[in-house]
């Protein structure tokens, strides 16, 4: 595998679109790119899970990004259905508590021990959205403090609660690695390459500075999804990360 593979396997593709068909014509333009596939609620709820299964066979590892917030009982549950359907990774809401994460790594325990799957999807829970900044954080949802030190708390709860990594934006990935562990995944949105539109995003980095702040994957939307040539587009991304590995 060379550099630029290696990298390529750390993007994840956010499928943010309204139908399956426009999805494949996305997935055509990159074939051949070794990248994951994000696949959130506007597709999942459009499609449902025949789409997820045909991405795996097409060879892509996949994110669900459902970011799962409900009672513990109800969660577990629906661990249980996402893990028999065999997706690489899927996240809950950190906001949900503990009892909850643990509740939806139990239920991926217990699909593994139904089917014999070779191993559980990688959990994750969301910190804060990378839409939301300080403004929003105190005023709106009601907690004091800074964003990081929200994102911080939730990570902690996170790691205890036994799930595998976190959501969070790439500005908090230093001081999540700092005090939950090198091994503690980050996954990071809010990517935008150099000259890129921010978007609703207000917590950004480019890609090669979130890789540098030491994140484990990026997540890619529009800057690929919107651009006139999004092979091009990614690839540019890839280039510029391995540029400054």
């Amino acid at each position: 595998m060379n550099d630029r593979d290696a990298i390529a396997r750390r993007i994840m593709i956010a499928l943010d679109v309204a139908e399956a068909d426009a999805a494949r014509t996305l997935l055509r333009r990159l074939e051949g790119i070794p990248c994951w596939m994000k696949v959130g609620m506007e597709l999942f709820y459009a499609e449902g899970p025949a789409f997820v299964r045909e991405l795996r066979r097409s060879g892509y590892a996949v994110f669900l990004d459902l970011k799962l917030h409900d009672i513990p009982n109800t969660v577990r549950g629906a661990a249980r259905s996402i893990t028999r359907l065999g997706v690489d990774m899927f996240n809950v809401h950190a906001a949900g508590g503990a009892r909850m994460m643990e509740a939806a790594l139990a239920g991926a325990n217990e699909a593994l021990e139904e089917t014999a799957a070779p191993r559980r999807p990688l959990i994750i829970a969301v910190t804060q959205l990378t839409s939301t900044d300080q403004k929003t954080l105190n005023e709106q949802i009601g907690i004091p403090g800074s964003v990081e030190s929200a994102v911080l708390r939730y990570a902690e709860l996170a790691r205890l609660a036994g799930l595998d990594g976190v959501v969070a934006s790439p500005l908090e990935v230093e001081r999540i690695k700092e005090s939950q562990g090198r091994q503690f995944l980050t996954v990071t949105p809010g990517i935008r390459p150099a000259g890129a539109a921010a978007g609703d995003q207000v917590r950004v980095m480019t890609p090669a500075e979130a890789f540098a702040a030491g994140t484990d994957f990026i997540v890619v939307g529009r800057p690929v999804t919107a651009a006139p040539d999004p092979r091009r587009a990614l690839l540019d991304i890839i280039d510029s990360a391995a540029r400054h590995a």
